[in-house]
């Protein structure tokens, strides 16, 4: 979706529709489905939305919730409108508008029943004028606002996807490795501390920049894995989170052009795009690096990408975590043939990527890696010791990547119950289906999704 187009990208509703309902008379069938299909792609554009009219994310939430209900009513009633955000959107304003009267008119009218307030603290500063200019997108500057310094690192990260993805908690919590409550209480704090410190819902200055810039990589990468492999649903890929998240690199790296992070964070999700339409057959298997139909892949979009790769490893300084993974994918979209891939160099680079980003799902890659490169057996030791630090025990793809190489490796019966462990951690329809295949057929091909 472009910014400025018929659906109101960017900043509000967009231009009026010519015809304000696409059908006369609606079906409950077709508007729980539309009402479905708005809530996953235009949640966050209403909701930033409607931000801009409260200043508070809870009743901006409580105001888009309220409108998402409301629709279900109207568009059974009356067809599903031609420009469902726009539609969203006016209703959570209104909402939003009539909530802030209602409040203002009993802070007027009964001054008496209202306990006296803490005095507040000072304010946050407000943009300088023409601010909201800088970047002309409201969910990237919902991103920015979660990503305040004065949240920590994880609340950060946290509140930009429950707001911008509308990622439930539950989905949270599996992204993070913790426990769903654990998860809830974190939103909920980092929703508390945004109020009672007046954090303002505005694009920061330059100057503030840098001091936010990787938890916004941060955000912008978690959505596009999001949407590279959805946790759960029908369908491998959401195509407008991924969308979402290559326009939003793109305008923080016009944004800041000389920040190697920034082009190693759009490298990376260009490369890793530009396999998109080869993920899966015809009929929705998932299909794995050694079976995808390579002369399908974006070269145009491997072009851009590893031209930027290229460009942030030249760097005598250390590549980041963005700019390392760049240089993994890259190594990847430039084999002509997945068997010619060289898998030595990509356990170099995976080293490159420990030594920015100590992480043991980087860790698990590594070992998938060093398995092609070196056997499964090797493969396998590295998985071992990932196992016994514990912390990817509840990692659906540990299971999945021990079961391809104990399959590999001969070792039928335990590749059989660790497919088992890997589908029991499994909610995308997918992702069972391969791996219920592969279970059946006891191993398989090794390789990336």
């Amino acid at each position: 979706m472009a910014d400025g187009d018929e659906r109101g990208a960017g900043t509000g509703l967009g231009p009026v529709p010519a015809r304000p309902w696409a059908s006369a008379a609606g079906s409950p069938e077709a508007a729980r489905a539309a009402v479905a299909d708005a809530h996953r792609s235009e949640w966050a554009l209403v909701l930033s939305a409607t931000m801009r009219v409260t200043r508070d994310i809870d009743l901006a939430e409580e105001c888009v919730q309220d409108a998402y209900v409301s629709a279900l009513a109207a568009w059974t009633r009356a067809g599903v409108p031609a420009n469902p955000a726009a539609w969203l959107t006016t209703t959570a304003r209104r909402k939003a508008l009539d909530a802030l009267r209602r409040d203002k008119t009993l802070r007027a009218k009964l001054p008496l029943l209202i306990e006296p307030a803490a005095p507040p603290g000072p304010a946050a500063p407000e943009a300088p004028d023409g601010g909201d200019d800088v970047i002309p997108d409201d969910r990237l500057r919902l991103v920015f606002t979660c990503c305040h310094p004065a949240l920590g690192r994880e609340a950060q990260v946290a509140l930009a996807l429950r707001l911008v993805c509308g990622l439930t908690t539950a989905e949270i919590a599996a992204a993070f490795l913790v426990p769903e409550p654990t998860m809830a209480a974190r939103v909920t704090r980092a929703k508390k501390k945004i109020i009672a410190a007046r954090i303002a819902y505005r694009v920061p200055g330059a100057a503030e920049l840098p001091e936010r810039l990787d938890a916004v990589l941060t955000v912008i990468h978690l959505v596009f894995t999001t949407g590279h492999t959805a946790p759960a649903g029908g369908s491998l890929v959401r195509d407008e989170l991924v969308d979402l998240a290559i326009r939003m690199a793109r305008m923080v790296a016009g944004l800041m052009p000389d920040e190697r992070e920034v082009a190693g964070l759009l490298a990376l999700l260009i490369l890793t795009d530009a396999r998109r339409a080869t993920r899966t057959d015809a009929a929705g298997r998932l299909l794995l690096l050694a079976e995808q139909d390579r002369s399908r892949w974006d070269r145009q979009a491997i072009a851009e990408g590893a031209a930027l790769a290229r460009a942030v490893m030249r760097s005598p300084v250390r590549p980041g975590r963005f700019a390392a993974q760049a240089a993994v994918a890259a190594v990847h979209a430039q084999a002509p043939e997945y068997e010619q891939t060289d898998w030595a160099l990509l356990v170099a680079r995976y080293d490159d990527l420990l030594r920015a980003w100590p992480s043991p799902v980087v860790e698990l890659n590594r070992a998938v890696a060093v398995a092609m490169a070196r056997g499964p057996d090797a493969g396998l030791a590295e998985i071992a010791r990932i196992e016994a630090d514990g912390r990817l025990a509840g990692y659906r793809y540990l299971h999945a990547a021990k079961a391809d190489l104990l399959g590999r490796a001969g070792r039928r019966a335990e590749a059989v119950a660790s497919y088992r462990a890997a589908l029991e951690l499994t909610q995308n329809e997918a992702e069972r289906d391969f791996l219920t295949a592969a279970m059946a057929g006891a191993g398989g091909p090794a390789g990336g999704r």
